[in-house]
C-alpha cells in the first residue's frame, strides 16, 4: 500500500494578469502614424529655408553697403587726384610766371637796344637766345599801335585827342605787355587818344561859314556888273 504525497500532482493556479509581468501592466507607447512622420521633416525644411533667405538678405544688404562705400571712396580718391594735379599745375604756372616777371626788365633793355640799333655782336646773340628761351616757356608779348584801348590789358600813361580816331585808341606803345597763358604778367603801357570833342559840330560850322562867305562874294560881282551894263 502506497501513500500519495499530497501537493505534487496539483498545479498551483497562477493568475494570468499578475503583477510580475510588466508588459501586462504598463501601457505601450503609441507609434507615430505615417502622416505625422512626413509632416515633421517638411516643417523643418520650411523653417530652414526661411532662415537661409533671411541670412541671404542680410548678406545682400551688407554687400550693397560695402559696394556703396567702395564707390564713394573711389570717387573721393579721383577727386583728390584731380585736385592734386590741378594744384600742381597751378604751382608750376605761378613759379614760371614769377621767373618770367623777373626777366621783363632785361627784355625791356633788349627792346630799347634794338630800337637804337645797339643790338650787335655777342650781345645780340645773347639777347636772341634769351628771347627764344622765354618764348618756349610760354611768354607772349602784346600791344600794338592802332588797336582799341582795353583797360584789362592796357595801362594808359598818356592821354590826348585826335580827329582821325572814332574810339579810344592806343596811339603809342610806351612799354609792351606780356602774358603767360591766360595770366597777364604785365599790362601794356600805352598812350591813348580819344575822338576830338565836338569835331562834327566844328566841321558843320566851317561849312556854314564857307557858304556864307560864298554868298557875300557873289553879291559884289552882281553889283560890279551893273555899271558895266550901264
Amino acid at each position: 500500500m502506497t501513500e500519495e504525497t499530497p501537493g505534487f500532482d496539483e498545479q498551483p493556479d497562477v493568475p494570468s494578469g499578475g503583477a510580475d509581468t510588466p508588459d501586462a501592466t504598463e501601457p505601450k507607447a503609441a507609434s507615430p502614424s505615417p502622416e505625422e512622420g512626413a509632416a515633421a521633416p517638411a516643417g523643418d525644411a520650411t523653417n530652414e529655408s526661411v532662415a537661409l533667405t533671411a541670412q541671404l538678405d542680410q548678406v545682400r544688404t551688407a554687400l550693397g553697403e560695402r559696394t556703396a562705400d567702395l564707390q564713394r571712396l573711389q570717387a573721393e580718391y579721383q577727386n583728390y587726384r584731380r585736385r592734386v594735379e590741378r594744384d600742381r599745375v597751378a604751382v608750376k604756372e605761378i613759379a614760371v610766371a614769377n621767373l618770367l616777371a623777373e626777366l621783363l626788365p632785361v627784355l625791356d633793355d633788349v627792346g630799347r637796344a634794338r630800337e637804337h640799333d645797339e643790338l650787335t655782336g655777342g650781345f645780340k646773340s645773347v639777347a636772341e637766345s634769351l628771347e627764344t628761351v622765354v618764348a618756349k616757356m610760354g611768354l607772349q608779348q602784346f600791344g600794338k599801335e592802332g588797336e582799341p584801348f582795353d583797360p584789362t590789358i592796357h595801362e594808359a600813361l598818356m592821354h590826348s585827342y585826335a580827329p582821325d580816331v572814332t574810339e579810344t585808341t592806343c596811339v603809342a606803345i610806351l612799354q609792351p605787355g606780356y602774358r603767360f597763358g591766360e595770366r597777364t604778367i604785365r599790362p601794356a603801357r600805352v598812350a591813348v587818344a580819344e575822338p576830338q570833342p565836338g569835331a562834327q559840330t566844328v566841321k558843320g560850322g566851317e561849312g556854314d561859314e564857307a557858304s556864307v562867305a560864298g554868298d557875300g562874294e557873289d553879291a559884289p560881282e552882281k553889283d560890279s556888273g551893273g555899271p558895266d551894263e550901264g
